[in-house]
């Protein structure tokens, strides 16, 4: 599912969090989007994911323009993950998944879910409450929900935040997985650089809510004169540059 979004802005109290953004996913790829906190990475997916109205711009996935037409349409061939959401804690994960399986209007709803905690290896924990999982077992969990309607586009948060480097390569190998036999185009915010590296075909590098570069990881490493894309993203956010 292709992704174009387009001069997209926001503005909060006369103050833009995001001004003049364009970017585009192509289909089956993966883009990481990037930034120091607080330059318009989350507010950006919140847009996307129409839970906030833009200010001016326009975004469209699968050819729609998702403020121009019936949201239900696309918002069905979506899903997100992020460790800073928690699903309701006093569930379980497989209540979490029915429910959520539900609202998608998943067929074969057991079966995914057998399936998906396979694996996800989920069962040691399936039917144990949400608030009182490790954090590996609710990313794990989140990570479930988030593919549970099989989306043709996901946005990731930091899917890996807080994990150990196991459990973290774990994931990030189940993702690059997942997506390899699946028709799936994913949107990746992270500040993992060895995680956008492994993950990502393509970035683009945000500074108060602007983009200020974009291209492959090994290309704009080289562009700035860096060894990796840790040192390049420290440059670019310290540094003054141009708008891409």
């Amino acid at each position: 599912m292709e992704v174009d979004v387009i001069n997209l802005s926001k503005m909060f109290n006369k103050t833009y969090a995001v001004n003049e953004v364009n970017l585009k996913i192509q289909k089956n790829k993966t883009l990481g989007l990037l930034g120091p906190n607080g330059c318009g990475k989350t507010t950006t997916i919140g847009m996307m994911l129409g839970l906030i109205k833009p200010t001016n711009g326009s975004i469209f996935i699968g050819g729609k323009d998702i403020n121009k037409t019936d949201k239900n349409s696309i918002l069905n061939l979506l899903n997100f993950a992020s460790p800073y959401i928690e699903l309701p804690k006093k569930l379980t994960v497989r209540q979490n998944l029915e429910i959520y399986g539900r609202l998608y209007g998943v067929k074969n709803l057991h079966y995914r879910i057998t399936e998906i905690s396979e694996d996800l290896k989920l069962f040691p924990f399936l039917d144990k409450k949400t608030g009182e999982l490790s954090s590996g077992q609710k990313n794990r969990a989140s990570l479930a929900k988030s593919l549970i309607n099989r989306p043709k586009l996901l946005f990731l948060d930091e899917p890996t935040a807080s994990l150990d480097p196991d459990v973290g390569d774990f994931v990030r190998e189940y993702i690059k997985n997942y997506k390899k036999n699946n028709e799936l185009t994913i949107l990746l915010a992270s500040h993992n650089m060895a995680e956008v590296e492994n993950l990502c075909d393509s970035i683009v590098m945000m500074k108060k809510g602007r983009i200020v570069d974009r291209g492959t990881c090994k290309d704009i490493i080289k562009k700035h004169g860096r060894n990796n894309l840790e040192e390049t993203f420290l440059k670019i956010a310290r540094g003054e540059n141009e708008m891409a």
